[in-house]
């Protein structure tokens, strides 16, 4: 990475000049991601985690996960890891099969990301996430099978599954445009996501928000839930640190610049934080309240809400759930309103109903 020294004397920077945005609150989850983390070396982590715990108040045990591509995870460098407080580790596998890796124009193999797995346990971690992508042109309801039975028999602990999207820029949406591959259409890419969540529950995890399963043990009898993703959807408060970073306090919003070398340039010679800042008003707060909840297991508190937004939204609220509450797509259980499994996929369109415009 080119100004590596730069941009970990950045980042160290900006933790100093923000360390109050938390209030003093103990962090409970550090997660390095958001590009190729698995780049930086055990010195760089080194610096990053001096910086941390000198800065900031840690909980006890927190959860610290690390985001990497398995073609960066030799065995050497997930050794180095083991070394740091990382408990945690999110590799993004995609898929299983050969083909649809060279579609995504990824690295590494299907054997690789089978090895890496094996390589990340004997090395001593146990709370083991893998990412999948379901709805890739050409994919099979066989091949989609295939997939998910590979990533169950790795038996890890959690398991992230997303559409495919199709991005403005990438290469994949360039062979689209040119007529080069066709979408799946939106009844098998259905199919898929019901595939997913039935093999997924016969194999024992937990399906806790819309893409995100975990795992149930004896150990974690309610599933290995990602405490720091879900951090997000239940409303807590988070600072991000480095290019592209987010941050909410409950008060405001904030984003860095995406530019590594204009946040490089803007913190190390003029001490100045390049970002953005919004101040979201009620109704925006009630949407993100909304479109945060209603992705989990655990849904919409109406005592929260009418807590939050008072009676009149909450009535609001429940009178726009009515036509999918009718349809079995929403139910009311033990005071939360929640997404049913009939609902999830469409689950988008629920929440574009259910906000404010």
């Amino acid at each position: 990475m080119e100004y590596k020294d730069d941009y970990i004397s950045a980042l160290i920077r900006e933790m100093e000049m923000r360390r109050d945005y938390l209030c003093g609150e103990p962090v409970n989850t550090v997660y390095f991601g958001g590009g190729t983390p698995s780049q930086l070396q055990i010195y760089d982590f080194e610096r990053l985690f001096d910086a941390m715990y000198r800065l900031f108040p840690f909980r006890q045990d927190p959860e610290i996960t690390i985001e990497a591509n398995p073609d960066d995870l030799s065995e050497e460098y997930v050794f180095s890891l083991t070394k740091l407080p990382f408990n945690r580790i999110s590799v993004g596998i995609q898929s299983f099969r050969d083909d649809d890796l060279r579609l995504l124009n990824r690295r590494h193999t299907a054997t690789d990301a089978m090895n890496v797995i094996s390589r990340c346990k004997d090395a001593g971690f146990d709370n083991i996430s893998v990412d999948l992508i379901y709805g890739l042109p050409g994919q099979t309801a066989g091949g989609w099978s295939d997939n998910l039975e590979k990533a169950i028999t790795l038996d890890v602990s959690h398991i992230s599954a997303y559409h495919l999207t199709y991005e403005d820029g990438t290469l994949i949406d360039e062979m689209k445009k040119r007529g080069d591959i066709q979408p799946v259409e939106d009844e098998v890419c259905e199919s898929f996501f019901y595939m997913l969540i039935d093999k997924l529950a016969d194999a024992g995890f937990i399906h806790y928000e819309i893409s995100n399963f975990a795992k149930i043990s004896p150990s974690h009898p309610n599933g290995r839930i990602s405490i720091h993703n879900s951090s997000y959807w239940k409303g807590v408060y988070y600072m991000g640190v480095g290019p592209s970073a987010h941050s909410y306090n409950g008060d405001s919003r904030s984003w860095n610049v995406s530019s590594i070398s204009e946040y490089i340039r803007a913190i190390n010679e003029k001490s100045e934080i390049p970002h953005e800042t919004e101040y979201p008003d009620e109704r925006e707060k009630y949407n993100d309240f909304m479109i945060t909840r209603l992705r989990t297991r655990w849904g919409v508190s109406l005592d929260e809400l009418r807590k939050e937004f008072g009676e009149e939204r909450m009535c609001w609220f429940l009178k726009k759930s009515e036509p999918f509450l009718c349809s079995k797509r929403l139910k009311i259980e033990g005071g939360y309103v929640k997404v049913t499994q009939s609902g999830f996929f469409v689950s988008d369109m629920i929440m574009r109903e259910l906000i404010v415009i």
